[in-house]
């Protein structure tokens, strides 16, 4: 998984909607704080994702996937794959991407793919994540990068930052200060990648430093 030259990594970010990860990555590679990676293709299966514009927006090529009613989820992981061979990319990032990959899909990428989660995994799994937090009553949740594997929210974790819980705190302020984790966290954990940071070592991820 390290890579052997100093050679630009090539990101892939796959999106769904609003993107603000997506534009935490852009902002981070703007500010030179995302290591020797650039991001070159924004891939969304919806058309009218606010993420495709903040990728038009900063210059980079997009591309509409879209998986059509009755549509095998081989031939929608199929049409994805296309567009990552065509464009040699390196590290697939998932911001806010509403779809599952399927098993082969996530085979033929292992240890290239990376997916952030609104809670501190293995707790909270899911899409309702930081309102199942909440609802709880947990005084400490959080945010995990993880690579992806077969599994649901189920990959070694990368990196996981806490985010506590306060009396006065909402549903929405809690997101709020999740998301805001979230925008930190992400491209660190990108950074890591590209400078070949990151061994994988069964379920564990070690961040190795290098001199």
């Amino acid at each position: 998984m390290e890579k052997a030259d100093n050679s630009i990594i090539r990101i892939a970010v796959l999106v769904s909607g609003n993107g603000t990860n997506l534009q935490a990555i852009i902002d981070a590679q703007a500010k030179d704080s995302l290591g020797p990676c650039e991001v070159k293709l924004v891939i969304s299966d919806n058309p009218e994702a606010r993420a495709l514009r903040r990728a038009r927006e900063a210059g980079i090529p997009v591309k509409v996937v879209e998986k059509k009613q009755g549509m095998p989820r081989e031939v929608f992981d199929g049409l994805l794959r296309e567009e990552i061979v065509r464009e040699k990319i390196d590290l697939i990032v998932l911001a806010g991407f509403m779809r599952v990959l399927g098993e082969k899909f996530v085979r033929e990428f292992k240890g290239r793919i990376m997916n952030i989660h609104p809670a501190l995994l293995p707790c909270f799994k899911g899409t309702s994540a930081i309102e199942d937090a909440f609802n709880y009553g947990v005084k400490v949740t959080g945010v995990t990068v993880h690579f992806v594997d077969e599994g649901v929210d189920s990959g070694p974790i990368i990196a996981q930052r806490e985010v506590r819980i306060e009396k006065s705190d909402t549903i929405g302020t809690l997101e709020e200060k999740i998301h805001r984790t979230e925008h930190e966290l992400y491209p660190e954990a990108i950074r890591y990648f590209a400078e070949g940071k990151l061994k994988i070592e069964g379920r564990k991820v070690k961040v190795i430093s290098k001199k």
